[in-house]
């Protein structure tokens, strides 16, 4: 068993409750998500993509590895120019500014959640960086993949624009950099606490989803 899936089978019934059965979810699967619920989650998850990316370049500035710090060059590149320049699309859609977006305020999730991710990038070296970003980027591909393939959302409706961004190859691509990545470095690390950072990133997973379907 490769180290990512003992990881993910560690937390298995976690993992499910959050990237495959949660209501925000299933709401997205079968196109009966609110838009208000939407229009929090995207703003959220913006305020989190800011953050996201200073771990990542926390993370570059330690990485001893040539090859770690050109993925974390492009991981960072793609948060940058791809996944946040989709949630100012969309946000501008519904007359939300890029300026509103950087001003509003974070919610107790996500502001834990990026508290969380910055508290590890700057307490432990790369290897460990990557196991507590595993559940957000794994994640996403695999509700990206599952809903893409079972789906009852109108053709042109936002859960669709968004199903369809996460299935993108290049996303594809970088999870699957990065799963490979954490299989290397299973003898390089603390098993327990690499399992311990990947479920209470987790955790943080869960609990953004509850705060997003709660709009709290």
């Amino acid at each position: 068993m490769s180290f990512s899936v003992e990881l993910k089978s560690n937390n298995i019934n976690l993992w499910n409750k959050t990237h495959v059965k949660h209501d925000f979810i299933l709401g997205m699967k079968n196109g009966s998500l609110d838009i208000n619920k939407f229009k929090y989650y995207m703003i959220q998850d913006y305020k989190f993509l800011i953050e996201y990316c200073r771990v990542i370049s926390i993370a570059i500035s330690k990485s001893k590895s040539f090859e770690f710090m050109c993925f974390l060059s492009n991981l960072l590149s793609e948060t940058l120019n791809s996944e946040m320049k989709l949630h100012e699309s969309f946000c501008d859609d519904f007359g939300i500014k890029k300026n509103d977006l950087v001003n509003s305020k974070s919610s107790i999730a996500t502001q834990s959640y990026c508290n969380y991710l910055l508290s590890i990038a700057y307490k432990f070296e790369t290897e460990l960086i990557a196991c507590s970003l595993l559940p957000c980027q794994w994640g996403y591909d695999e509700i990206g993949r599952n809903l893409y393939k079972d789906n009852q959302t109108k053709e042109n409706s936002f859960h669709k624009r968004w199903i369809n961004a996460y299935v993108d190859p290049e996303y594809q691509n970088v999870t699957t950099w990065l799963i490979n990545y954490v299989d290397s470095i299973k003898e390089k690390v603390d098993n327990k606490i690499a399992n311990d950072i990947f479920r209470e990133s987790l955790k943080h997973e869960l609990n953004f989803w509850d705060s997003s379907w709660n709009q709290d």
